[in-house]
Formats: C-alpha cells, sequence, structure tokens
C-alpha cells in the first residue's frame, strides 16, 4: 500500500484523531444487533494504546439529518467498545466545542476518548470548513481507519485531516484497500467478478470497468433482465431499467467481438406469480419467461454454470445478490454462490466479498470466515472497483 500506515507513527503522548465507522445496526430498543464494524476497528485502536496515544474516536451513526436524535447516540457503542477492549471508554457528549476540549485535557496516555455522533451536525457531510476546522483541532495526528466512508469527502474523511500534518490509514484501512487493489492490480487468473443487484444504474460504471480487467464477469439478480430485455427477449414483469437498454445492448455486442471479458448470464430462474416470499414460484429457462410473472432468483441451472466458474476461478469479487434474498423461498441462489465463494477459497483462491447486501448474504449463510475478505464498504468497494479515487483515501500521506 502506497500510503502513510499506522506501525510508521510515533503517537506517545499525543493525541491522535481517528475516523472510524461504528455505523453498527441497532434495534428498537437500541441494542447493537451486530458489532462487526467495531471488532474490525480493535486492531488500530489496541495499536494506539499499546503505543501510549491519546487516541480521539469518531463516527457517525445512521441518518439524523443534522440534527440530535437521541436514538442515534454512540452510547451503546461506547459500551460495547469498553467491553471489548475491556477499559472505560467514555463518551463526549459532542464531536465538537468546550466540552469536549475539557475531556482532551483529562485524557491519559494510552486512553481512549468516543466523541458523539457527527451526523448530528450538517456541517459534517457539507464538509464545512469552520466544524472541519473544529475537528482537526483536537488531534496532533489524523487517522483513518473507515474504509466504508472513505468515498465521501465529509469534514471529517476529507476536510479535517488536511489541516493535520500527518495522515495515516488505519489495519482495516490497509487491509482493505491491500486486497481490493491486490484483486484489481496484479489479479491471479482466471479471474471472476460476480455482480448482481436490483439495478443496472447502480452498477454501470463497475460493470464496464471490470470488463476490461476480468477473465469472465456473472451477472445475476435484477439487472439481468436489463441485458435479456436487450436481447429482444421475454421479461415478464421482472425489474427493468428500460432507459439502460440501449447501454446493455452495446456491452452484448462488445462481448459477442470478443472485446473484454466472458460475459455469463443466467439460463434458468425461479419465476413468481407475485413480489411475496409465498408466491406461487415455478423454474422457467430464461428465454421461455411468462409474460406474466417475474423472475426473483436465478434457477438450478444457472446456479450449478455459475458456481463451475467461481470455483475455477483464482481470484474471484462478488459485489449483490442473485435475486431477493431477504425472502426465504428466493435464497437460494444467492447462498450457492456464497458456497461457492468458501469452495473457491479452499482451493487457494483469493475471493472478496464487496460490502453491503453481498456481506449480509454471507453472514447470514454462515460463510464469512470462510472467503478472504469481507469489506466493510458497500459504496466505497464499488468506487474502489470503478477505479474513482476515494477522497478518504486521498487526503493520506504517502508511505
Amino acid at each position: 500500500m502506497s500510503k502513510l500506515f499506522i506501525e510508521s507513527l510515533d503517537g506517545r503522548g499525543k493525541r491522535v484523531l481517528v475516523r472510524v465507522d461504528f455505523n453498527v445496526p441497532l434495534d428498537k430498543s437500541g441494542e447493537i444487533t451486530d458489532d462487526r464494524r467495531i471488532r474490525e476497528s480493535l486492531p488500530t485502536i489496541q495499536w494506539l494504546m499499546d503505543h501510549g496515544a491519546r487516541t480521539i474516536l469518531m463516527s457517525h451513526l445512521g441518518r439524523p439529518d443534522g440534527k440530535y436524535v437521541p436514538e442515534l447516540s454512540l452510547k451503546p457503542v461506547a459500551e460495547r467498545l469498553g467491553k471489548l477492549l475491556r477499559k472505560e471508554v467514555p463518551l463526549a457528549p459532542d464531536c465538537v466545542g468546550p466540552q469536549v476540549q475539557a475531556m482532551l485535557q483529562g485524557l491519559g496516555d494510552g486512553d481512549v476518548l468516543l466523541l458523539e455522533n457527527l451526523r448530528f451536525h450538517p456541517e459534517e457531510e457539507a464538509n464545512e470548513p469552520r466544524f472541519a476546522g473544529a475537528l482537526a483541532s483536537l488531534g496532533e495526528i489524523y487517522v483513518n481507519d473507515a474504509f466504508g466512508t472513505a468515498h465521501r469527502a465529509h469534514a471529517s474523511t476529507e476536510g479535517a485531516p488536511r489541516r493535520l500534518k500527518i495522515r495515516a490509514a488505519g489495519y482495516l484501512m490497509k487491509k482493505e484497500l491491500d486486497y481490493l487493489g491486490q484483486a484489481l492490480e496484479h489479479p491471479k487468473r482466471p479471474f471472476v467478478a460476480v455482480v448482481g443487484g436490483a439495478k443496472i444504474s447502480t452498477k454501470m460504471k463497475v460493470i464496464e470497468a471490470l470488463l476490461k480487467k476480468v477473465d469472465t464477469l456473472i451477472l445475476g439478480g435484477g439487472m439481468a433482465y436489463t441485458f435479456f430485455k436487450a436481447m429482444e427477449r421475454e421479461v415478464g414483469k421482472s425489474l427493468l431499467e428500460l432507459d439502460k437498454v440501449p447501454l446493455a445492448k452495446r456491452i452484448l455486442e462488445e462481448t459477442t467481438k470478443g472485446i473484454g471479458a466472458k460475459l455469463l448470464l443466467p439460463i434458468d430462474c425461479v419465476a413468481a406469480d407475485k413480489f411475496d416470499n409465498n408466491a406461487d414460484r415455478r423454474t422457467v429457462d430464461t428465454d421461455k419467461m411468462p409474460a406474466d410473472r417475474q423472475c426473483l432468483d436465478i434457477g438450478p441451472k444457472t446456479i450449478e454454470l455459475f458456481s463451475k466458474a467461481i470455483t475455477k476461478a483464482k481470484t474471484v469479487v462478488w459485489n449483490g445478490p442473485m435475486g431477493v434474498f431477504e425472502m426465504p423461498n428466493f435464497s437460494a441462489g444467492t447462498r450457492a454462490i456464497a458456497q461457492a465463494l468458501a469452495s473457491a477459497t479452499r482451493g487457494g483462491a483469493i475471493t472478496i466479498v464487496g460490502g453491503g447486501d453481498s456481506a449480509a448474504a454471507i453472514a447470514q449463510a454462515g460463510l464469512e470466515d470462510q472467503v478472504t475478505h469481507v469489506s466493510t464498504g458497500g459504496g466505497a468497494s464499488l468506487e474502489f472497483l470503478e477505479g474513482k479515487p476515494l477522497p478518504g483515501v486521498e487526503v493520506l500521506c504517502d508511505a
């Protein structure tokens, strides 16, 4: 990785301002239902504690839209983090202001302080200069360990670090950049990308970028039906983005001419009479789609086709489910992709799951420990795969 890394720092006795991603899911009673994002930040926090830094953590939680929302306080996060570190982690009443400055005076070497939700201030997402300056004044060194927010130029990810001389990547940031960077720049081949999800519009640039890099591109989920429409096939009531049909047509023409990767599309699907878990469903070939049905998952022949390509690969990147995996009756395709990735990993492949729904799906299948890396950043990993510069990474010092 070409960015300054935390292990190169001398943080002893210094205030180190760390952007983490503690945007964890909470239930109605305010309990954390999945603390993976907190656990992923522990190596960075522990290293700073062990090296005598005075660690100031900052994060957002949810979408409070720039106002104080008690249910989105980071209080449960401070408590969970304290248990994981076996050390009390006080929560500041705000992320800027005199009370926060006063708490910093009592911070000793090896201590950790968590600031309150950044997004209680509209200035955070607006990257407002005075707010960014107020955040920067809290620290002497900046560390970003929040890959999930690195694609956003917010005050905590871009504005504040610009005002500090030393800006480094934490362990999680390094891990994300190493795995994704290695996959894109120096992949072991065959290199297979699996792209799914509902809309082609959100992944069009990723598809175009990957077609130039991978050996095989597998497309599933709702977006496949825009391609079938471009092939002038019946798609029934399946999800469709009509305005993207010309784009899909161009990609199909290029791949048939041998430009870019081999493209694999579903050959059968599970067609339902309505969008409901208990809908009447039948498996049909994708070139024989009934006009009154919608496809909500890939079928068994497609599972076999996709799984074979994945298990033969040496590098696999997966982003997006194969169907409506939240409904148990339409989750088999997505689960099968997760199993194929686990199988490829056992065979020595590097397998990377690109955050968001794919991360949720692999966790649901209980296979997150059986792939090489599960990214913590949905949007960030997508933009990285597109080849876009990430503001939260660009601002860090070069190694």
